[in-house]
């Protein structure tokens, strides 16, 4: 079947099989939010981006091979909810943005910056930090050497816009310049965009959008 990203919390994981990765989507409660379980195809490393709640379901996702590591996108609590039980079934060692990392209650064994590399068995995604949303948020990039691009934005870029930046207009000036720079300067319109909440996009469907984005001011 042809992957979506469209999933509803109760429903069964959508799962986009690249050659060297597969990515695996799912909703939970009660906001909506989505989390990721990237798999390496090589070796069977697993990685979770956002443990954010009902353990019980991610942890099902996650099976018997269990996970290396749970990424954290940014210190909102929704998307920390199931860290604590994910990691205390796991043994998973956790990351996230160095400047988040105060704010999630379960403690970060490496602090990521702005161009690190972290790897889930032999396939290498690229942290990217965005300010604005949270002042730690994280993306992570995977430049698939097979197709285009894939990137995990958190609450940064949804379709539509980017993240809630609370009506502050430096925030959303920081918000909108980092991901205008950082990810779609560099990154091509076929570029896979997976958000924290709802639906994916791309690059391509949001590019025409950012000078509006820019002009309504969130």
């Amino acid at each position: 079947m042809t992957y979506s990203g469209a999933v509803r919390v109760g429903g069964p994981a959508d799962v986009h099989e690249l050659q060297e990765l597969m990515i695996s989507k799912v909703a939970v409660g009660p906001m909506d939010n989505n989390a990721y379980l990237l798999r390496c195809r090589a070796t069977g490393e697993q990685l979770l981006i956002d443990a954010a709640n009902d353990a019980g379901t991610l942890l099902t996702l996650i099976g018997d091979d269990g996970i290396a590591s749970v990424v954290t996108t940014h210190r909102h609590g929704d998307h920390w909810a199931a860290l604590a039980d994910v990691v205390a079934a796991t043994g998973a060692r956790t990351l996230a943005g160095r400047l988040d990392a105060e704010g999630i209650p379960v403690p970060t064994d490496v602090a990521l910056d702005d161009g690190d590399t972290v790897a889930v068995g032999r396939v290498p995604l690229t942290a990217r930090h965005l300010v604005g949303h949270t002042p730690g948020s994280i993306a992570l990039v995977y430049d698939d050497p097979h197709g285009h691009p894939h990137v995990f934005t958190g609450d940064c870029l949804f379709p539509g816009g980017v993240g809630n930046t609370h009506q502050d207009p430096e925030a959303f000036a920081s918000l909108l310049g980092d991901v205008a720079a950082k990810i779609f300067g560099p990154l091509p319109d076929e570029t896979w965009v997976y958000p924290g909440h709802g639906a994916d996009t791309t690059l391509g469907d949001e590019r025409p959008h950012l000078d509006e984005w820019r002009e309504r001011g969130w």
